[in-house]
């Protein structure tokens, strides 16, 4: 994770998972979209894009330049603005919405988990600096939210899959979990035949293993930046 990547959004990180890079951009707007005002509350949403060469042949063009964003598109970015929301009471973030761009510069798997703990980074990063200028005057992050893959492949069990692992597995999910263990949202599919319930349990404990991992360079790579998480967070 290199934090402070981008000079002008209020949050950033460009994040780093195997051959996966997501550039993370959080952007604090001081009104909430129409459908939120006059309820007191913030927004959290996001926006995904795939860079054209983020994979080994060039895309046609990007989304929303002549097209609409791919139904792909469209489910990932809500994905990320769900799991990114579940961290932060909302009702204490003010009337502002925070928006948080992940660009894919380099695709090999992964690019919605990485994206969602990229994506976390940014968001604490433009917390803390609303906190800094007096704007936000208490906490409102509920705690860490972090993602990673797992899968079954040969039938082992495997953590954080590229893209050569993922297209030849049996079983795989996506995981997005919080720092206490918390379960925000699971993504999971038997690309063959059925197996058996204990199968996507083991897996998830396992992707709760990885969060662990995450979320405590997410916490080492904050608090490089000078940011106390803990200020953040809201008590108890």
């Amino acid at each position: 994770m290199q934090v402070g990547f981008h000079r002008m959004s209020e949050g950033s990180v460009l994040y780093k998972a195997g051959n996966t890079i997501v550039l993370c951009t959080a952007s604090v707007d001081a009104k909430v979209p129409p459908f939120m005002e006059g309820k007191g509350k913030g927004w959290v949403t996001a926006e995904y894009q795939m860079h054209p060469r983020s994979n080994p042949e060039r895309r046609e063009s990007r989304d929303g330049r002549g097209k609409a964003p791919s139904g792909r598109t469209q489910e990932i970015q809500r994905l990320i603005g769900r799991s990114l929301r579940a961290a932060v009471h909302l009702d204490k973030l003010g009337e502002r919405q925070i928006s948080i761009d992940c660009d894919v510069l380099e695709a090999d798997g992964g690019t919605r988990t990485a994206s969602i703990t990229g994506g976390f980074v940014a968001l604490a990063l433009a917390l803390a600096k609303l906190r800094q200028k007096g704007v936000l005057t208490t906490p409102c992050l509920r705690e860490p939210v972090a993602a990673v893959s797992a899968g079954l492949v040969g039938g082992e069990s495997m953590l954080d899959l590229c893209y050569k692992e993922d297209s030849k597995a049996e079983v795989d999910l996506n995981l997005v979990a919080t720092k206490s263990g918390a379960i925000i949202e699971v993504q999971g599919t038997a690309e063959d035949a059925p197996v058996p319930r204990k199968v996507f349990d083991a897996l998830i404990d396992l992707g709760i293993k990885g969060i662990d991992k995450l979320i405590a360079l997410q916490e080492r790579e904050i608090a490089k930046s000078g940011v106390t998480l803990n200020d953040l967070l809201v008590p108890g």
